[in-house]
């Protein structure tokens, strides 16, 4: 019964992640049109490591050794993933980036069978291809260019399925504080991103951006979209399955199209509304009473 309960409250935290992620797009093709990518990302990292610092230094030597041995792997392969995300988003539309990047629900069922050695029953498979469906008609318009950005998207939701299962490796069976988790990740992306902007533009990246808008950009993304995505996801994903994980967070793409109409003026088809409210209705049929009970039988 408590098993359960953690499931629901998991499954609340991945929809607000999923939500938060969803707006990231808009808000980071903006923010990087004042200030370059890598310095965008180191600003936005090491902010947040600087934020969650006094969690991570109040705890005891045993436990921060066993998160950072966590945390660094964890942090690669986070890197990776946001610069593909963010390089990608600098070429293609943040609505397709949104719907392209929620790819990673279709790869973390088979990542997990690969890694974990473990078959997804198949409720969770019939809801993997019920969401790729959704994202196909989100995606579909009178021809599809694929292009560069495009590219670099889907490879980060690859990443992201890696990143998810990854995660349940290597915290199963292992007490680790998610806000630490958190802080390490940032910092080892943080450091990345600042060490490879410094080598490769250093003159761009010494003058900071003066607009309000840019730092409060900044401040949601790292407020809502980092510490608070990275932390209810590090903890969600000890909570549930990480086919389950994606699923809940296949929702993603429906925010990020809704807000970058919103935000960006990005406009939509009636097809792309259907395959938002196929991907909500396939997460609401998952999360019932009754797929929670299967989810954990998995």
């Amino acid at each position: 019964m408590q098993k359960i309960r953690f499931v629901h409250v998991a499954d609340i935290l991945l929809l607000l992640v999923a939500f938060f992620w969803g707006t990231s797009y808009s808000i980071a093709k903006e923010s990087i049109s004042f200030y370059p990518i890598l310095g965008f990302l180191a600003l936005r990292f090491l902010l947040t490591f600087f934020i969650l610092s006094p969690i991570f230094f109040k705890r005891n030597k045993a436990d921060l050794k066993k998160d950072l041995k966590i945390g660094i792997k964890l942090g690669f392969i986070l890197f990776c993933i946001f610069l593909c995300e963010t390089y990608g988003v600098l070429y293609t539309t943040a609505s397709n980036a949104a719907f392209l990047i929620s790819l990673f629900i279709i790869f973390t069922p088979f990542m997990e069978w690969t890694l974990l050695k473990q078959r997804p029953n198949n409720k969770l498979l019939i809801a993997s291809f019920l969401c790729l469906l959704g994202v196909y008609f989100l995606t579909y318009q009178k021809s599809w260019h694929f292009n560069y950005g495009d590219f670099l998207i889907l490879l980060a939701a690859i990443l992201r399925a890696l990143m998810v299962c990854m995660t349940k490796i290597l915290t199963k069976d292992r007490y680790t504080s998610a806000l630490s988790l958190t802080a390490i990740q940032s910092g080892i992306v943080g450091l990345a991103c600042l060490t490879l902007g410094l080598l490769l533009m250093p003159s761009q990246l010494l003058v900071l951006p003066s607009a309000i808008t840019f730092w409060g950009n900044t401040l949601y993304l790292v407020l809502f979209c980092t510490i608070f995505a990275f932390f209810a996801q590090n903890w969600a994903v000890q909570h549930t399955s990480p086919t389950h994980t994606s699923l809940l967070m296949g929702t993603e793409p429906l925010f990020g199209a809704l807000f970058a109409t919103l935000w960006l003026q990005e406009q939509l088809t009636l097809l792309a509304w259907l395959g938002g409210i196929i991907i909500v209705a396939t997460c609401v049929w998952l999360t019932w009473p009754s797929s929670t009970k299967a989810a954990l039988a998995n």
